[in-house]
């Protein structure tokens, strides 16, 4: 049973997943950037255009809050203009000619940040200042390999904490109803929106982001336990198989992906909170107070879960449930209650992870679907239904992609991880903690 589900779960993430996230990835190349003056705040109405070999690529004015964003057509190299016209009087680029940037390159998948710095006529740099080509800057002294190392081992620590955080509800809802749930994505990027929206969104209560994502989290339980007794829970009455199940768990996933492109829109954002921050020198790595949290919170929750599991009558009941479903309805244990249980909890956890995932990179539509994948590869690499597993295989997705950069582009970083699991599953098909570390 646990190897036909590996495979099942195996080849269906490879083979709809990886296209569909390239395909996504093709599609998410952007220009954007905020508008601001001197004294920091935003300017609306200034038109900017991107251009490419001369050919205009498209044109965006400054939203009230100062931002813009044009999506591009690819990869490749651009001129972003900015006009210098619609630009508010006494007002002027920092420096001559300082309204177009050349040669600007975007990588597959990014969204660059362009920055135009705006000051007062007399702080402009003297004319002539910049006449001619500037030298090209002589790069940077590599770090040493060991620094390089020890600070691609610290952003893999971070990365894989993030997944392991979404990943333990996906893991915990399979070991439970043996459901494989592709909308599990969609929870992180509820979690991840709802946050905004307390948080940063016009209109929105401009609420503390600690605050904003304790709210995220309720939302994101409570969209998970309505989703399991308005749809899971008459399904599995009326006996559906599944595979039907799964089938119907892409149409969700579909569903409620595109309603969240309604309501939220295509344009990445951030967080009102904590985005500019110092960073922190810790021996030969570097990391901002932010990511430092991202991890604590992960192992502090990571803990809390492992020990809810073990120490609790909830948590007992929901190794048991797992472990054989018939054997515990007979000894009395409510198991619709405790699958509704397993729905809160994994719904929180993703909406948590969720919030974790876009502080510390941007917030997106699609953003859940993207690490969806990633989830996939680390519950399977630790066990299917561990929830022990799920943590492990999470971070040794996490730092195997981050590694991975000090040899080969970041493009494939993904891949490398991805590659890990095939050779585990080629050696131990159960995963690696299916044995000892069953959530049942």
């Amino acid at each position: 049973m646990v190897g036909r589900a590996l495979t099942l779960m195996a080849l269906c993430a490879l083979t709809v997943l990886l296209p569909a996230a390239s395909a996504a990835a093709q599609d998410s190349e952007a220009l954007r950037g905020t508008l601001r003056g001197p004294d920091g705040d935003p300017l609306a109405g200034v038109s900017i255009t991107v251009t490419q070999d001369g050919a205009e690529i498209g044109t965006d004015t400054s939203a009230d809050d100062g931002t813009w964003e044009i999506s591009l057509p690819g990869t490749g190299e651009y001129d972003v203009e900015l006009d210098t016209s619609t630009v508010p009087d006494g007002l002027v680029p920092r420096l001559p000619g300082g309204e177009v940037l050349k040669d600007v390159t975007v990588s597959p998948g990014q969204s660059r940040v362009v920055i135009f710095p705006l000051v007062e006529p007399g702080e402009q740099a003297a004319p002539g200042q910049n006449d001619g080509p500037a030298p090209p800057p002589a790069p940077p002294p590599q770090p040493p390999f060991a620094e390089r190392f020890a600070q691609a081992l610290l952003n893999g620590i971070q990365y894989g904490s993030v997944i392991a955080i979404s990943a333990i509800g996906l893991s915990l809802i399979f070991g439970t109803t043996r459901l494989i749930n592709f909308a599990h994505g969609e929870l992180v990027t509820i979690g991840a929106v709802a946050a905004f929206f307390f948080n940063a969104a016009a209109g929105g209560p401009g609420l503390p982001l600690i605050l904003a994502a304790v709210l995220a989290v309720i939302v994101g339980a409570l969209v998970g336990g309505g989703i399991e007794r308005v749809l899971w829970r008459p399904l599995r009455r009326r006996g559906t198989g599944r595979i039907n199940l799964f089938i119907i768990s892409i149409g969700l996933a579909l569903l409620l992906r595109h309603v969240i492109l309604v309501l939220y829109g295509s344009r990445p954002e951030s967080y009102a909170d904590y985005n500019i921050q110092q960073t922190i020198q810790i021996g030969v790595v570097t990391a901002t107070p932010r990511d430092l949290s991202i991890v604590a919170i992960s192992v502090i929750v990571l803990v809390g879960v492992a020990l809810m599991l073990q120490r609790t009558r909830i948590g007992t009941a929901i190794r048991a449930v797992s472990d054989n479903r018939d054997l515990a309805a007979s000894s009395g244990i409510d198991v619709n209650h405790v699958i509704l249980v397993v729905w809160l909890l994994g719904g929180g956890l993703a909406a948590l992870g969720g919030v974790m995932f876009g502080l510390a990179e941007v917030i997106s539509w699609d953003m859940g679907f993207k690490l969806l994948l990633l989830m996939f590869a680390a519950i399977i690499l630790g066990g299917l239904g561990s929830a022990y597993g799920a943590m492990v295989g999470s971070f040794v997705v996490g730092i195997v992609a981050h590694l991975s950069t000090l040899w080969f582009p970041i493009e494939l970083q993904n891949a490398w991880a991805l590659l890990v699991l095939i050779v585990v599953l080629l050696v131990r098909p159960q995963g690696i903690l299916g044995r000892r570390e069953r959530v049942g």
